[in-house]
């Protein structure tokens, strides 16, 4: 399927060459050299050139770069190249230039594992650290028994080992979802979504078969709201789209809506979802900017927060926009924040450390501008706004159940925590 792969950095040197067919020739890396770095036109991720196809992908200070002469999967193609990605994170810590150039061994010896002939083999982490090791790590894995690599990397779950022990057996998640906001000057919601992710962090011994319960329509019944009884769930989510880890059976998902799973060791990405239906929205701004004349902006921009009173937002920053002539700026704010003005960003930074639910934050400031020879109408770009919201969910997603089944029958304790933070959140005016 892939018939070679390379690493390249921004200069377009070659940082790793491995070649899997013999359909290409090594010279194959001048040409992408020449027709994608080189090119500042280039904008898109998949390049045919004759009968050759590159699949790159930009990390860091790196170009990821799959090339196959077949009609490949793209999205599988792209699949690999940001495993390759997550290896080199897992191994290295960093993936960027100099950690490709300080361990290229242990990438070859990795791309030799993961691809075999062009076609994509075991990637998982855990399973290549137990036989691809570092010197340092070698020495304290060498007792390994080979049988149980093997049956890992060849079975079923490859990505979890059968003799895990814990003293104490734990589950924690935690529900992060990601909130895109665009308003039009006159109030009008042009965009509202919220990208969620559910990280896990399992604790558990043995091989323990996990059900997972959401708040989803679709999870809860295929046919949530009927004729008969049209409130029949009240609180329900609708998730347009989701995508789960390798570990849940896609199967029972379709069949009857339960997400189940032998879940990894540690830390993993459970699911994605996204949501654009009923987005609880957790800031109201109010921004009042005029223009008096050809010397002054005032200002006077006021926040308000949607959520319980219970609750609090952490780090809550806005940045407002000033003109690019602008000689002088005053600010006002209440108790609990600080405002600035910042010249070299053109805007005024007002930070809130800690913003209670259902609570108001005012902001008041005038503008002086300098004269100008030609008189350039002000763009306006958006308020920008960032913020964290811990167990909040603009989704209104919630975590019903986690039941671990093992067949030593022992008791887990489970954990949820959710946060809410600000993706593209912008307000014009």
């Amino acid at each position: 399927m892939i018939s070679a792969f390379f690493i390249y950095n921004q200069k377009g040197e070659v940082l790793i060459s491995r070649l899997y067919r013999h359909d290409l020739k090594r010279s194959v890396a001048d040409i992408f050299r020449i027709q994608v770095i080189s090119n500042t036109d280039v904008r898109s991720p998949i390049i045919t050139l004759g009968s050759t196809s590159f699949f790159h992908v930009r990390h860091e200070n790196l170009y990821i770069v799959a090339v196959t002469k077949w009609n490949a999967n793209s999205a599988l193609v792209f699949e690999f190249c940001y495993r390759v990605i997550n290896i080199g994170r897992a191994y290295f810590g960093k993936f960027d230039e100099e950690a490709v150039k300080n361990n290229f061994v242990v990438i070859y010896e990795l791309l030799d594992e993961i691809l075999d002939f062009g076609y994509p083999q075991n990637s998982e982490t855990d399973t290549l650290k137990m036989y691809i090791t570092t010197e340092v790590v070698k020495s304290e894995r060498a007792v390994e028994d080979s049988s149980k690599i093997t049956i890992q990397a060849t079975g079923a779950t490859s990505w979890r080992r059968s003799d895990i022990k814990y003293r104490k057996n734990e589950a924690f998640i935690d529900v992060i979802e990601s909130v895109n906001l665009l308003i039009s000057n006159t109030g009008t919601v042009l965009r509202a979504d919220v990208s969620g992710q559910i990280l896990m962090r399992a604790y558990l011994s043995g091989t323990p078969e996990c059900k997972f319960g959401l708040n989803d329509k679709l999870l809860l019944d295929k046919d949530a709201v009927t004729k008969s009884n049209p409130l029949r769930r009240p609180n329900a989510v609708e998730i347009d789209d989701c995508q789960f880890h390798q570990c849940v059976k896609l199967g029972k998902f379709d069949s009857d809506r339960t997400i189940s799973f032998i879940p990894p060791d540690g830390e993993f990405e459970l699911m994605r979802y996204r949501t654009t239906e009923n987005v609880n929205l957790p800031f109201k701004v109010h921004p009042v900017v005029n223009e008096i004349g050809r010397t002054r902006v005032e200002y006077k921009i006021n926040v308000k927060a949607n959520f319980s009173p219970k609750l609090y937002a952490h780090n809550v920053v806005l940045k407002i926009p000033t003109p690019l002539n602008s000689a002088k700026v005053e600010v006002k704010v209440g108790a609990g924040g600080k405002a600035k003005y910042a010249p070299a960003e053109n805007c005024i930074i007002w930070k809130i450390p800690r913003f209670q639910g259902q609570s108001e934050f005012t902001l008041s400031g005038e503008a002086e501008l300098s004269a100008m020879t030609h008189k350039k109408a002000w763009s306006r770009p958006p308020i920008a706004m960032d913020f964290q919201v811990l167990m909040f969910t603009s989704s209104g997603l919630l975590v019903r159940f986690l039941k671990v089944f093992e067949k030593s029958g022992y008791q887990s304790v489970k954990w949820v925590r959710y946060m809410t933070k600000a993706g593209s959140y912008q307000i014009r005016f």
